[in-house]
């Protein structure tokens, strides 16, 4: 199938009516801390992928806000670079991308700083103008997460950022990245310091995993084709495996990661997610409201696993040295900035179980790791074999069950591995995968998931955004896990060589339900 050929536009072009309809209005991105890695490398080319497309209003406009010195101008030179740097943005007209960048500008000052909101709440009268009654806000913050409260509090004081109702032509909205807390009791603090001065509707809690094409996929894959749902159960399912794996070691995000771990950084938010997705009940309606109560559902189902029980029910590790791609690499701990005797997981797995009538019984295997053999995240749903199997097989053979895999990244698709008879006399059975591929089938995805995310909150949608009771309901899970570990004696923590599928006692832990992990 020939993948459909997008031309660049500007920014008032006309669009197609479907793509009309997905179409921001008139508002202002305001983002703290936006000369910082996170607006480099995802959201300034997304919104200017965005704009290139026309999903923006030609009067959108960008005010970044932070410490570094220099006006508009030299704002938008060091976009303008981060824009030509982007491969999503090359083959786009200059002209086009020159307006963009001639709607960015720049206020400087210290975050916690009255004087500060003033700057903005001036360069903000300047852009608005007589149209600020009819156009939203939408303010980013891409800043460490101790600066959310005091943040949102002078938006609110200075009243950039009012508490207003959800259906006004002047919205505004605040998107928090994770971390949403560093345990249980930070979370609910955060929680609590926000909802005093914004209504939920207006905060939008993002994960960039839910904008991922296939991750929505999912969805429409359980709930929009009746083959799939009468088998999402545990008659049928023997047990779902979801991994996140990486390649890459901890990078330039040392001195964040020797605080939070993988438990923190992958499983309280993505991996948790995806299992919500995964094990969740159909809702009434595609709404926000309903979607998220179902996904809720889910994690007041999951059998907390206590600390006492943590070394049994999950398993961790840290990456040591190793081959990857051909290359040595060092070791966790002698990375720049990681504690020469850090005992900070980088590896972890756990098994959770979710006790409700589809799912009692059936265990769900996370696991994320650093340094891994390769990048790869997915869903794999293994089923149970047939309970009484009438074919000869040789000795030693077995047949392997049926699996549906649903690939997130870097191949975004769903395959399916069944039985089949090997041509010839005698009867013989192999497995084969049924496969689809996204770029196979659409071509390479024309929107990465911030641009997704960014549209759906310029629109309003919080269907891919994560509620407060979610966010909660995640450390619950995750909490005692961490604290279970934390409590153990001093010992050294498990050491798996970089470029392996992890700890041995990852292996073991499902070893026990009589199952194995995926090789992907």
């Amino acid at each position: 199938m020939t993948a459909p050929v997008v031309a660049p536009c500007a920014l008032d072009e006309a669009r197609p009516p479907a793509l009309a309809e997905r179409r921001a209005g008139p508002c202002t991105m305001i983002i703290f801390g936006a000369r910082g890695d996170l607006t480099r490398r995802k959201l300034l080319p997304a919104l200017a992928h965005l704009a290139c497309d026309g999903l923006l209003d030609p009067t959108f406009a960008v005010v970044g806000v932070g410490r570094a010195a220099g006006g508009d101008d030299a704002f938008r030179s060091e976009m303008r670079d981060v824009i030509d740097d982007s491969e999503e943005l090359r083959g786009t007209g200059s002209a086009t991308r020159e307006r963009f960048l001639e709607r960015l500008w720049w206020v400087e000052g210290d975050l916690r700083a009255a004087d500060t909101y003033q700057r903005l709440a001036d360069c903000l009268a300047s852009i608005e103008g007589a149209d600020a009654p009819n156009r939203g806000r939408l303010f980013y913050l891409a800043i460490p997460p101790s600066l959310y409260p005091e943040v949102i509090r002078h938006l609110s004081v200075s009243g950039l950022a009012p508490r207003v109702d959800d259906d006004r032509a002047a919205w505004v909205r605040v998107i928090i990245e994770k971390p949403f807390g560093h345990d249980m009791a930070s979370a609910r603090e955060l929680n609590r310091q926000v909802s005093e001065t914004l209504g939920e509707h207006q905060i939008f809690r993002i994960d960039h995993y839910l904008g991922k094409e296939t991750v929505q996929n999912l969805l429409v894959l359980r709930f929009a084709n009746s083959l799939l749902e009468p088998v999402w159960n545990r008659d049928h399912i023997a047990h779902v495996q979801i991994t996140a794996a990486e390649s890459v070691g901890v990078e330039h995000r040392a001195s964040y990661y020797e605080e939070a771990g993988v438990l923190r950084d992958m499983f309280q938010n993505h991996l948790l997610q995806l299992l919500t997705l995964t094990a969740m009940e159909p809702p009434n309606t595609f709404e926000a409201d309903a979607v998220r109560t179902e996904k809720v559902k889910v994690l007041g189902a999951i059998v907390p696993v206590t600390p006492a029980l943590a070394p049994t029910m999950s398993a961790v590790g840290q990456y040591g040295e190793g081959m990857i791609d051909g290359e040595h690499v060092r070791a966790y701990r002698d990375e720049p900035g990681v504690d020469r005797a850090s005992r900070v997981p980088t590896y972890a797995a756990a098994r959770f179980e979710v006790a409700n009538w589809r799912w009692e019984g059936v265990p769900f295997f996370l696991r994320s790791g650093k340094r891994m053999h390769r990048r790869v995240t997915e869903i794999a749903i293994q089923f149970r074999r047939p309970p009484h199997l009438m074919f000869p097989l040789r000795d030693g053979e077995r047949i392997e069950p049926n699996v549906l895999v649903i690939g997130i990244q870097p191949d975004e698709g769903i395959s399916l591995r069944f039985e089949v008879k090997v041509p010839g006399v005698d009867v013989r059975l192999a497995p084969v995968r049924m496969v689809f591929s996204y770029a196979d089938a659409f071509g390479a995805s024309s929107h990465s998931a911030y641009e997704t995310l960014l549209l759906d909150c310029m629109l309003g949608d919080a269907t891919l955004f994560t509620r407060a009771d979610a966010v909660e309901g995640a450390w619950r899970v995750i909490d005692p896990i961490i604290q279970g570990w934390q409590q153990l004696p001093a010992a050294d923590i498990p050491i798996y060589e970089a470029g392996s599928w992890g700890p041995a006692g990852a292996a073991a832990l499902i070893a026990r339900d009589g199952a194995r992990w995926r090789t992907p």
